[in-house]
C-alpha cells in the first residue's frame, strides 16, 4: 500500500519503520493548520497499517517544533478573529494530538533543537522520547497569555499531575537532562550518531513484539482513564480473549513451544 503524499510532511519508509519529517525548518517547524490537518490524515492512514511496526517523528533542520503558528494567531491577538473559528482550530489540534497518541504503531519522538509549547505536547504523545543533548523544552503558553489547553491531558498522562501542573503554570525552560529527570524524555543522546544508535536499539527491541499485540495494548491504555473498574475488567477480558484466539497469538504460542522466533520477529508478513 502506497503512502499518501503531503506538503508539510516528508515520509520515509524503510524496514517497516516510517519516519515522518516536519519540513519547514526556516520557521522552526510550527504546528500550522495545514500540518495539523496532514498529521490527522496520516494518523487515519496508519490506523490499519500493521505492516508498519513503528513511526519516528522528527523535524528538519535540527529543530523538532516551536509549537503553534503564532503568525496565524495574530488576528486573534489583535481582536479580529471569530471566537468560533478559534474554537474549531483548537478542536482540530486536540483531535490531532489524540490521534497520534492512539496510533497502533510504536511511536518515537526525536527531539533536536527545541520542543516548545504544542511541540512539547506533541512529544508527550510518543511512546518513546529521545532527545539530543542540546535540546530545549518549554510549555511557554502562559508567558504569552495563552494556555496549553489541548495538550494538558497528554502532559498529565506522561508526567503526572504535580509535575505537569508546575510546568504548565510556570512555562519554565528546561534542558534535555532536566526533561529526562522529570520524565518527559526517556533517553538523552549526543548528536546525530547518538540518535541513530538509539533508533537502531529501539527497532531491535521492538522486533520481538507482535504488532497486533502492541496495537491492542495501546488501545486499552488509551481508554483506561475514562473507564470504571468494571469496564476496565470487561475490556481487558475481551482484548485478552481476542489476542489468545488470534492468528498472531497462536503463532506466538507455537513459536514458544517450538523454541523458534515467531514470524514477526523474522521479518515475515503478519
Amino acid at each position: 500500500m502506497e503512502l499518501p503524499a503531503f506538503d508539510t510532511l516528508d515520509l520515509e519508509l524503510a524496514d517497516r519503520w516510517l519516519t515522518v519529517w516536519f519540513n519547514d525548518p526556516a520557521r522552526r517547524n510550527p504546528l500550522t493548520a495545514a500540518r495539523t490537518a496532514e498529521l490527522l490524515a496520516l494518523a487515519g492512514h496508519l490506523a490499519d497499517r500493521r505492516d508498519i511496526r513503528g513511526v519516528v517523528f522528527r523535524g528538519r533542520g535540527g529543530v523538532f517544533s516551536a509549537g503553534g503558528d503564532l503568525k496565524a494567531f495574530q488576528a486573534a491577538f489583535q481582536g479580529q478573529a471569530d471566537r468560533e473559528a478559534v474554537r474549531r482550530a483548537s478542536l482540530e489540534g486536540g483531535a490531532m494530538f489524540n490521534a497520534l497518541a492512539r496510533l497502533p504503531q510504536f511511536t518515537v519522538m526525536v527531539i533536536e533543537g527545541a520542543a516548545m509549547a504544542g511541540g512539547l505536547g506533541l512529544a508527550a504523545t510518543g511512546d518513546l522520547v529521545i532527545a539530543e543533548a542540546g535540546a530545549r523544552f518549554s510549555l511557554s503558553e502562559t508567558r504569552i497569555g495563552l494556555t496549553p489547553a489541548q495538550i494538558a491531558p497528554h502532559l498529565v498522562a506522561r508526567l503526572g499531575m504535580v509535575v505537569a501542573r508546575r510546568l504548565m503554570l510556570t512555562g519554565t525552560m528546561m534542558d534535555a537532562p532536566r526533561a529526562q529527570a522529570l520524565g518527559l524524555v526517556d533517553e538523552v543522546v549526543e548528536g546525530e550518531a547518538g540518535i541513530a544508535a538509539a533508533l537502531v536499539r529501539t527497532r531491535a527491541d521492538l522486533a520481538a513484539a507482535a504488532p497486533g499485540a502492541v496495537a491492542a495494548i495501546k488501545a486499552q491504555l488509551a481508554l483506561l482513564p475514562g473507564q470504571t473498574p468494571e469496564e476496565r475488567a470487561t475490556f481487558a477480558a475481551d482484548s485478552f480473549a481476542d489476542r489468545m484466539l488470534s492468528a498472531e497469538g497462536r503463532e506466538g504460542i507455537a513459536a514458544f513451544f517450538e523454541k523458534r522466533k515467531p514470524a514477526w520477529a523474522q521479518g515475515e508478513d503478519d
